[in-house]
């Protein structure tokens, strides 16, 4: 039976690592502020909406959301960013993503100052994860992942990891980072061949797909740690990830839960990196006077 990586006591961690960096900016009459851009109505927007808020709540952040029509049109979005890259009491901004097919979102993107970019969606960000710069903050899942290894002292310098997925959101980032960190990783996809022999020679595993329980019982051994960062519904509209929970569990030493896994380590993770984008601001401001 698999020890269980829950994400609570990671969050509660990071919470009180954040709750003095908090009252330090308020005593320089400063709130962390989290913008929130929003286009529709889709569920799980609303979910991680609620989600976000309860979070910053408790911490003492402030939430501005920024909530358009589905159907809004480009230059909308375009204003909305604008008047969050304007305004100094935001520190940070979460877009929710995909953006309707009718959005360029890589324009959007690009739109948002890389320093109110707390989930690495601008190039300049995402630039700094694979060159080992200092600009902007990296993807918060990818960020995520580390945090949740970190925490339950998981060794991965020097072990082979294999990332399944390679999207900007976690694989190719959480990639970079682990690299950064003297992983050897192996970088798959679902159409890797081989993908289940690979997975299973890994020590730790990364599971990114977004395909619901596609990780079965052939792709695990004895004495793996596996992340499943996948957030997918069924057939029958229950919460599940990339990996079949009840066939990997008995096999594996160690495996995030969904839900209450890496999902809520990520929210805490865009919490934190807009404290510190409050904090690099104070300190920009301090630095022109």
């Amino acid at each position: 039976m698999a020890t269980l990586l829950t994400g609570k006591p990671v969050v509660d961690r990071l919470a009180q690592e954040l709750a003095p960096r908090i009252e330090a900016l308020g005593r320089a009459g400063i709130v962390p502020a989290l913008a929130i851009v929003r286009m529709g109505e889709r569920p799980d927007d609303l979910s991680y909406e609620r989600t976000a808020q309860k979070r910053a709540e408790s911490l003492g952040i402030a939430v501005r959301p920024f909530v358009l029509p589905e159907d809004a049109p480009q230059e909308a979005l375009e204003a909305a960013l604008a008047e969050v890259n304007a305004d100094a009491s935001i520190h940070g901004c979460l877009l929710f993503r995909p953006l309707p097919a009718h959005i360029d979102e890589a324009r959007a993107c690009e739109l948002l100052s890389p320093e109110k970019d707390v989930d690495g969606i601008t190039l300049a960000s995402l630039a700094s994860v694979f060159t080992d710069g200092a600009t902007g903050f990296p993807p918060s899942t990818a960020a995520a992942c580390l945090e949740l290894l970190d925490h339950y002292g998981v060794p991965f310098e020097g072990k082979r990891v294999a990332v399944a997925g390679r999207s900007l959101v976690v694989g190719k980032p959480v990639s970079m980072m682990l690299l950064r960190r003297n992983a050897t990783v192996t970088l798959c996809h679902s159409r890797t061949e081989n993908l289940a022999e690979v997975v299973r020679a890994s020590d730790v595993v990364i599971c990114a797909t977004g395909r619901a329980r596609m990780f079965g019982a052939e792709f695990f051994r004895p004495g793996q740690t596996v992340l499943d960062v996948g957030i997918n519904f069924d057939a029958e509209g229950n919460l599940c990830g990339d990996v079949d929970f009840d066939a990997a569990e008995p096999v594996v030493d160690a495996l995030t839960p969904v839900p209450r896994g890496l999902g809520t380590v990520t929210t805490s993770v865009t919490m934190a990196h807009t404290v510190a984008a409050a904090e690099a601001a104070l300190a920009a401001r301090a630095g022109g006077r």
